[in-house]
């Protein structure tokens, strides 16, 4: 089967690189013939817009609604926004009538792959899909009500257009059903890894990071992942910390990643006088994301107890358990089951930085 996935963010964005890639890898080695259209999130600084990985071929058709350079975020105003939508539906929507395809399957509801998609396949007759892996306008960041209401409106509506929908969890799974949406025709399927990408991990470049870093005889506890609070409340780890350095003295927390949170994240363990113990890499290649994991000694994934994370199969823990490194995380959605499967973690009250610290100090003394 030929298979073309839309997408509105790059390879190199979390759920392109951590969930639709390993699909499309997966499917490729499986027989099926796989094309990814995608935005990118930086495209005037991209050399290649045409490529082709391990078999699966790769285009980039536009810009994704927010551009990311290095560890800034920068969002549009309203009108620019409403020309970078529209050039990037009308990229995805020309490659998508171009390519030679069985079914389009939509990653993500948003409306530019996702008007893309309805025109793409009702033009060609071919049967559209989607896949919902959060619920985005809950879990984003918008600089006007009526953004969020378009998005909203998308992920609510464009199920009804489509022949079948993937999910990454149960709780996505039940919204899509309360929407009216036949449950026979819903499909869970949960993030994964790609086993290659965190199987070659050089032991030697891991041990020059510890170094570079001051790490040496060090506990490390790791967060991996955007920093942006609506999204994840990395907050609630830096709050953890004194108590956490208090039991453990000699433990250093690395944040890796990017966001528009960097700054108020510095400033909070400054105020909490443990500047010494924290290290802010920001955003990372995404081929050294695997090191950041195998240094660590045992990684954290802060939540509340909402909607957001319920929705989410959160791929910093998956990712952490590929490399056999335990994980802290609050009990919500389908955690406590995943780490379960693992054997590898602990889970506590969700939304409780004291709690949150109590495990840490378990995990990091347990290991002594």
């Amino acid at each position: 089967m030929r298979i073309t996935f839309l997408l509105t963010q790059s390879l190199e964005s979390p759920s392109g690189l951590g969930r639709y890639w390993p699909l499309a890898k997966e499917l490729q080695r499986l027989g099926h013939s796989v094309t990814i259209l995608a935005l990118h999130h930086d495209l005037p600084s991209l050399k290649e817009r045409r490529l082709s990985l391990e078999g699966v071929h790769i285009g980039y058709t536009g810009q994704m609604h927010v551009r990311k350079s290095g560890n800034d975020k920068r969002y549009f105003g309203p009108a620019q926004l409403l020309a970078v939508v529209l050039r990037a539906t009308l990229g995805l929507l020309w490659a998508a009538l171009r390519v030679p395809t069985d079914v389009y399957h939509v990653a993500k509801p948003h409306p530019m792959n996702g008007v893309a998609g309805i025109i793409a396949s009702r033009l060609r007759r071919k049967p559209l899909f989607l896949d919902c892996d959060d619920y985005e306008a809950a879990s984003n960041r918008f600089s006007s009500e009526w953004q969020r209401r378009i998005v909203a409106f998308f992920e609510d509506h464009l199920p009804r257009f489509v022949s079948g929908i993937t999910v990454n969890t149960l709780a996505t799974a039940r919204r899509i059903g309360r929407l009216g949406y036949p449950a026979d025709r819903v499909v869970v399927v949960p993030n994964g890894v790609d086993r290659e990408r965190f199987a070659r991990v050089d032991l030697e470049k891991i041990e020059q990071l510890r170094q570079d870093l001051d790490l040496v005889a060090r506990k490390i506890v790791l967060y991996l992942g955007s920093v942006s609070f609506i999204n994840h409340p990395i907050h609630l780890l830096v709050a953890a910390l004194p108590q956490v350095v208090n039991m453990c003295p000699d433990t250093v927390a690395l944040f890796v990643g990017g966001g528009e949170d960097l700054g108020a994240l510095e400033a909070q363990a400054q105020e909490l006088g443990i500047e010494q113990h924290v290290r802010f890499m920001g955003r990372v290649s995404p081929a050294d994301v695997p090191l950041y994991y195998c240094l660590a000694d045992i990684s954290v994934d802060p939540v509340y107890d909402d909607s957001i994370a319920a929705a989410r199969s959160p791929l910093k823990i998956v990712e952490s358990l590929a490399c056999g490194v335990p994980v802290v995380t609050g009990a919500v959605g389908e955690r406590e089951e995943l780490l379960q499967y693992g054997r590898l973690g602990l889970v506590t009250e969700a939304g409780c930085p004291d709690c949150l610290g109590r495990k840490i100090v378990q995990l990091l003394q347990d290991d002594r």
